[in-house]
């Protein structure tokens, strides 16, 4: 199978996504700061998912561009991903619209938490249509310390956002500085 169609609809999929989300910023009306500031909890909101939206799709493309290969199971563990990263707008909008309340900040950490479920059974498909363990992408994905942290910081912050909904949106925001960072394994194993 070709990656270039995964790749094309994945990346679609992704930039409807974001486009979705920036339609949920409405114009404020009216000319003053203070027009302005009555919505920074739905522009604070957007901004984070923005992020997050980036470092799936940055991620993403390194990992496709470091496989040869593609089956039916990595289309469907695509598949599973972008379900989970298609409910971001919703999420996103929700909490924005309702100040981080408890509810909507819980939501939100559990649709992160399944985004980043999903991306292990695609990193797995692909590992092993591309030669298993002893693979490059094998090599360089290694014990995923990024995603297991990142699993155990989104569980920590839906339980926490019963109690604290901004701390929770801390640890998201931390989760997302994590990734943020850029990941250099795969493109180190490419490149020796």
């Amino acid at each position: 199978m070709e990656k270039g169609r995964l790749e094309a609809f994945s990346d679609g999929v992704l930039a409807i996504i974001i486009t979705i989300m920036v339609l949920e910023l409405k114009v404020p009306h009216g000319d003053g700061w203070d027009v302005l500031f009555q919505q920074w909890p739905v522009f604070l909101s957007y901004v984070l998912s923005f992020v997050y939206v980036g470092i799936y799709w940055n991620n993403h493309h390194h990992f496709l561009h470091a496989a040869e290969k593609i089956n039916g199971s990595v289309l469907w563990a695509n598949l599973n991903l972008l379900f989970w990263l298609s409910l971001m707008p919703v999420t996103t909008g929700w909490m924005g619209e309702n100040h981080f309340a408890r509810l909507p900040v819980q939501v939100y950490g559990f649709v992160l938490l399944m985004c980043a479920i999903a991306w292990r059974p695609l990193q797995y498909y692909l590992i092993a249509a591309n030669g298993g363990r002893e693979s490059l992408l094998a090599q360089a994905v290694g014990g995923d310390w990024k995603g297991k942290l990142a699993v155990t910081m989104y569980l920590l912050g839906i339980l926490l956002a019963l109690v604290a909904p901004w701390v929770s949106c801390l640890l998201y925001a931390t989760v997302a500085a994590i990734w943020f960072i850029p990941d250099r394994r795969i493109e180190s194993r490419i490149l020796k």
